[in-house]
């Protein structure tokens, strides 16, 4: 398994391993031990999976608050997708910055995003499935969303707002700063 860091060196960008023969392939995807050795050493406890039947769902950006903040391990098995971690821990030297790389089931790459980042991503690919582990359980009363096109933020999505699919939810995230008024990282 090889990992890179990105411009925010705690996200990392993972690329497994994959062995094919004329039956198919075999990947391993996760390895404590590997990952443990690369500086990520969580344990994840739960696995969710979604499906975007369309070109421009976007979702995020999600992040919970402590004590049931997540560690994220992302990956595609279809499709492709642009992934967005942005930075939201108040005293971090790239607070209000954020990294962007594109996840696809092509080139069978991961991202991981710790806790104190807000997460978000958008389908590039119709009928694209997300798989990722969460170091938390889900926790309603601590979801949090900051808006994905806040200008303070300025991420460069390759949409805009009339060619992305919200759910009502992210319709109603907060601003980054208001989130900077009363940070919970």
């Amino acid at each position: 398994m090889q990992f890179e860091e990105l411009e925010i060196p705690d996200v990392k960008l993972i690329f497994p391993k994959k062995f094919g023969d004329e039956r198919g392939f075999f990947s391993e995807t996760y390895n404590l031990e590997a990952f443990a050795k690369a500086g990520i050493d969580q344990q994840f406890v739960q696995d969710n999976h979604s499906l975007s039947s369309n070109v421009g769902v976007l979702r995020g950006l999600h992040f919970q608050c402590p004590p049931f903040a997540q560690d994220k391990l992302v990956r595609v098995i279809r499709g492709r997708i642009l992934d967005v971690a942005v930075d939201i821990r108040a005293k971090s030297k790239t607070f209000g910055k954020w990294v962007s790389t594109e996840i696809s089931a092509e080139d069978w790459n991961q991202i991981f995003i710790p806790a104190g980042f807000a997460h978000g991503f958008v389908t590039l690919e119709p009928d694209t499935e997300v798989n990722y582990k969460v170091s938390a359980p889900y926790a309603p009363e601590s979801e949090r969303a900051i808006m994905w096109n806040d200008p303070d933020l300025g991420i460069d999505w390759p949409f805009g707002k009339s060619q992305v699919t919200l759910s009502a939810k992210d319709e109603k995230a907060i601003s980054f700063a208001s989130y900077r008024e009363n940070p919970v990282f």
